[in-house]
């Protein structure tokens, strides 16, 4: 197994992905296709389940894509479920203090840098391959931990100091209601924890990455950002229906 997404932030280099809460084969199939680096399947809001995850997975074939999940919680035996099937990273959720960051990596690794079980049976083709998965697992898995509220924030540089974090995902959504200006991106306390977050990725060489629209994720971009979400598949859905049908002439509804 090989990361790209993970070879790419490692030298420096953006990445560009989407979020994916529909759990139909046919949707990670389509998406892995359009030239996105990767796709996060979202256990944590979606409406998937673990064997839907992995037949998204599967659905991707020999796309040059890279599958991540979200997983629900940060709990070892989802770490161990969504990578046995296949997923070359997780993101977790609420991390909150450097100790369970520690867990976080500590779920991806096998022995000695974790405790990670040992049974990856699709990420291994099936055992076929398991010597070599094994022996490049801990290298190759991308670990994204989420920033999403205000002690998180205050505890940043010891969260990021942990070895093995790849990169943070910061959800604008959660963060600002944590922050206590909902929704309101442009306000001085959001902007200034933004900054904040990206001077102490900068400062412990871990990638920066927020979730974005068409709108914005080119200022993201040019801000410092490295690991971006380009929307998600219901937006996607949505917009592509709206724009068909302001093209509709002499019909209302």
């Amino acid at each position: 197994m090989t990361n790209p997404v993970k070879e790419k932030l490692r030298a420096g280099k953006a990445s560009v992905g989407t979020w994916i809460c529909m759990g139909y084969p046919d949707v990670s199939e389509q998406l892995s296709m359009v030239g996105f680096d990767w796709l996060t399947f979202d256990l944590e809001h979606g409406s998937m389940t673990i064997p839907d995850v992995q037949r998204m997975m599967q659905a991707m074939g020999g796309a040059d894509c890279v599958p991540l999940v979200r997983v629900p919680v940060n709990e070892p035996v989802y770490f161990k479920w969504v990578l046995d099937a296949g997923a070359h990273g997780v993101v977790v959720p609420y991390v909150n203090t450097r100790d369970e960051a520690l867990d976080a990596v500590r779920a991806c690794k096998y022995p000695p840098q974790g405790f990670r079980g040992c049974g990856p049976r699709r990420a291994s083709r099936y055992y076929s391959s398991l010597t070599e998965y094994v022996k490049n697992a801990n290298e190759d898995i991308l670990i994204v931990i989420m920033i999403e509220t205000q002690t998180a924030l205050d505890n940043i540089d010891e969260i990021l100091s942990v070895p093995g974090v790849d990169a943070v995902f910061i959800g604008p959504t959660d963060l600002s209601l944590s922050l206590g200006v909902f929704q309101q991106t442009d306000h001085p306390k959001f902007k200034s924890a933004i900054t904040r977050i990206l001077d102490a990725c900068s400062r412990h060489g871990v990638a920066p990455g927020i979730h974005c629209n068409e709108n914005n994720i080119n200022e993201a971009l040019s801000m410092g950002f490295k690991f971006c979400c380009l929307n998600f598949d219901d937006a996607f859905l949505t917009m592509g229906a709206k724009l068909s049908l302001q093209k509709v002439k002499g019909w209302t509804h």
